[in-house]
Formats: C-alpha cells, sequence, structure tokens
C-alpha cells in the first residue's frame, strides 16, 4: 500500500507538491508587485487560498517563496497585519478594502486567507 501524496485545494484545482506561480496570480496588481519587490508587503490576506506554502514567483529577477498559508477571518487582523500589507494600520486597510471591492462590507466573522512570503 503507498503512502498517500499531499494535495492542498487551491482555486479550485488540486496541487501537489511546490510549484512556480504567475505572481498576478497571487498578487493582483502591478503596484502590488512593486511594493513586493520593495520590501513594502511581506504577506497578502486573499479570500481564497492563491498558493500554497513551498511555491515560489518571480518578480523581475528576484525569486520569493510562500513561507505560511493560513484561515483566518477578518476579525482576526491586527494593525501589524496590515504593515505586513503596506498599509499604516488595520483603519487603513478596512479603507483600501471598501475602496477597492465593490459592495464590500466589513465582516469580522469572514474568512480571508493569509499568504506570507519571503524573498530568496
Amino acid at each position: 500500500m503507498s503512502a498517500a501524496v499531499p494535495t492542498d485545494f487551491v482555486r479550485g484545482r488540486v496541487r501537489t507538491g511546490m510549484s512556480e506561480l504567475d505572481p498576478s496570480e497571487l498578487l493582483p496588481s502591478n503596484r502590488l508587485q512593486t511594493q513586493v519587490l520593495e520590501g513594502d508587503v511581506t504577506q497578502i490576506h486573499r479570500g481564497h487560498q492563491y498558493a500554497s506554502t513551498g511555491d515560489t514567483f518571480i518578480i523581475g529577477e528576484t525569486t520569493f517563496e510562500v513561507t505560511d498559508v493560513t484561515e483566518r477571518t477578518l476579525g482576526d487582523l491586527t494593525d501589524e497585519d496590515a504593515r505586513a500589507e503596506g498599509m499604516a494600520d488595520l483603519e487603513a486597510y478596512r479603507q483600501l478594502l471598501s475602496r477597492t471591492h465593490d459592495d464590500f462590507e466589513w465582516d469580522d466573522a469572514s474568512g480571508v486567507v493569509r499568504h506570507r512570503f519571503e524573498r530568496q
């Protein structure tokens, strides 16, 4: 009997092992990718899981590795999380989400997925 292959459910598909991502899958704007490259953003919360721990992506000529993927709620977010996403504090982060997402209303119970990454 063989051992089961570990899998992750990512954006509607099952993935096995590590892979190289297109950075726009995880980081949906050029501005955000630039902030990651400059070291101002070291994590992003998204509504779904877009990467797995160990996945890599390249911006310019710099490789980044996803180091942690964690399910959370909006109520779990802190000022520290907001700063890791390039914002001054949690209130600024809330305002950004309201401006960039139509019909967005902050609900502490809403599920999100934190993706942390590091420059390699």
